[in-house]
């Protein structure tokens, strides 16, 4: 989490954000974005600073610990009203994780392409800059929103909250978050969402599970995507699953390429499937 990474400060941008408003939660209680993104951030600094070494002064760690404490417990409360929010609306909610270049929103283009019509569909979008992933996702006629976390090395859930009210969401849609491109800090917070999906392309090497246990272990599903290539890289598939089942006994496996379409219809089952149940149960 950032405890590791040390992400800087800096305010989260929204789309067509003059300015920073208040965001009301399901529960009733509004909060400034402004002020908790300062304190957010201001805490995330501090907690950078408490990477550096390993010989703190144990008053200085345990401030720390409960800084860390006090960030993840109020993200918590932010994603359980997400979470009210949407299975009340039937709106099945889905966060994809992966590093940077691993397809997520190449995959996101397609299976949109390949849903619409089926079921309303939504997307936000982070990244640290540009907008570019939010018009990729515009151009197949999906409603999407941009996040821009700047200097941040994730979303959270307050950001994603304040975004989905800024979008006109059907009830019983089917909500993609598509996080920033980092295997570290979004294993570690909870936006609210039904199931957190991590995407490792094939060009990455079998061993990723091992080096980035925590988000192997959050993760309900592991999407192999660009199987394509397997022709032309060295990536071990059966290791691979092995090592993702080894920090995680439950997760659920799939392969596909988003270029090709080998597979794409597991992975359009299991959206179908889980969407329906969420509408279903509201």
């Amino acid at each position: 989490m950032c405890t590791d990474c040390g992400c800087g400060a800096g305010e989260a941008k929204i789309e067509g954000d003059g300015h920073a408003p208040s965001h009301r939660h399901a529960d009733g209680t509004v909060h400034s974005h402004a002020h908790a993104h300062d304190e957010h951030e201001h805490a995330h600094a501090h907690l950078g600073a408490s990477a550096v070494g390993t010989d703190m002064p144990g008053t200085l760690a345990r401030r720390m610990l409960r800084v860390e404490e006090d960030i993840l417990s109020k993200n918590n409360a932010y994603a359980d009203a997400n979470r009210r929010l949407w299975a009340d609306r039937g709106i099945f909610a889905v966060n994809l994780v992966s590093s940077p270049g691993a397809g997520k929103t190449t995959l996101l283009v397609r299976s949109i392409e390949k849903l619409k019509g089926r079921l309303p569909l939504a997307v936000i979008e982070g990244d640290q800059q540009t907008s570019n992933d939010a018009e990729r996702i515009r151009a197949t006629g999906a409603a999407a929103i941009q996040i821009n976390t700047v200097t941040g090395c994730h979303l959270d859930a307050h950001m994603v909250g304040h975004a989905f009210e800024r979008m006109h969401v059907p009830d019983g849609a089917l909500l993609f978050i598509e996080n920033v491109g980092n295997l570290v800090c979004p294993a570690e917070f909870d936006l609210g969402e039904a199931h957190k999906v991590v995407i490792l392309s094939v060009a990455e090497g079998e061993d990723k599970p091992l080096k980035y246990a925590n988000m192997f272990a959050a993760a309900d599903v592991m999407v192999l995507a660009k199987i394509d290539l397997l022709p032309y890289v060295q990536f071990d598939v059966g290791k691979c699953v092995e090592y993702a089942r080894r920090v995680n006994p439950k997760i659920e496996v799939l392969q596909l390429s988003s270029t090709s379409g080998a597979g794409m219809d597991g992975w359009l089952d299991w959206l179908d499937r889980n969407a329906s149940a969420a509408g279903a149960s509201c």
